[in-house]
């Protein structure tokens, strides 16, 4: 995304002290690109099904990838079914043990947010754009391993778009990350908050006292 090339956000915000990071889905490399601009800002990852593996994208970005690859109007078209209401709902609710677990409303004003005018070619762009971050999947591992961030991923383990293979991975570069599966889907939030913050301040409470 180039609107963090030759910039971060602590030279826009230089008050900005060091922070940690809590990253999800497809902001999961905007995290991990500031953070590659300043490491040593970085004092924790939290990544809810946010990847930076090829192993952790499933068959369900193959039709994506297609366009990646020939960025044609068919392929582009092709893509609009993600866009409809049926198919963001199932986004929200494949994996979860049942459907009556996710407030409809979380599926409803996305679909209504996507319907606004001009909203489905931005993100059939971002589909396109995804690419680039792709790309940087190397980079955003060998700064793991460098770095060593305390790093935690909880993940919904019946995600359709990025899976567990994605959040196990971050153990290959930095061995001391903590990984911990949810039974749900890709929004793993919407059924399994109480259990993520409990793991999340358990990370963040050990971390702080390895600070002290």
């Amino acid at each position: 995304m180039s609107l963090f090339q030759g910039t971060s956000s602590f030279d826009v915000y230089p008050g900005l002290k060091p922070l940690g990071y809590s990253v999800f889905d497809y902001g999961a490399p905007v995290g991990f690109r500031l953070a590659l601009r300043d490491p040593e800002r970085v004092t924790a990852i939290i990544s809810q099904n946010g990847n930076a593996y090829l192993e952790g994208l499933s068959d369900g970005w193959n039709p994506i990838q297609r366009y990646w690859q020939t960025p044609s109007e068919t392929n582009r078209r092709a893509l609009r079914d993600f866009l409809k209401p049926d198919s963001v709902k199932w986004q929200y609710v494949h994996g979860v043990a049942a459907e009556s677990l996710v407030a409809p409303e979380s599926y409803t004003l996305d679909s209504a947010l996507l319907a606004r005018p001009g909203n489905d070619e931005i993100q059939l762009d971002l589909f396109l754009d995804y690419a680039s971050n792709v790309a940087l999947y190397p980079e955003f591992q060998d700064y793991f391993r460098k770095n060593r961030p305390p790093t935690l991923a909880v993940w919904g383990k019946n995600d359709p778009f990025f899976l567990p293979p994605g959040a196990e991975a971050f153990k290959r570069d930095n061995p001391e990350a903590v990984i911990k599966f949810f039974d749900t889907g890709h929004f793993a939030l919407e059924t399994h908050h109480r259990e993520s913050a409990a793991e999340i301040r358990s990370f963040l409470s050990r971390y702080l006292r390895k600070l002290k």
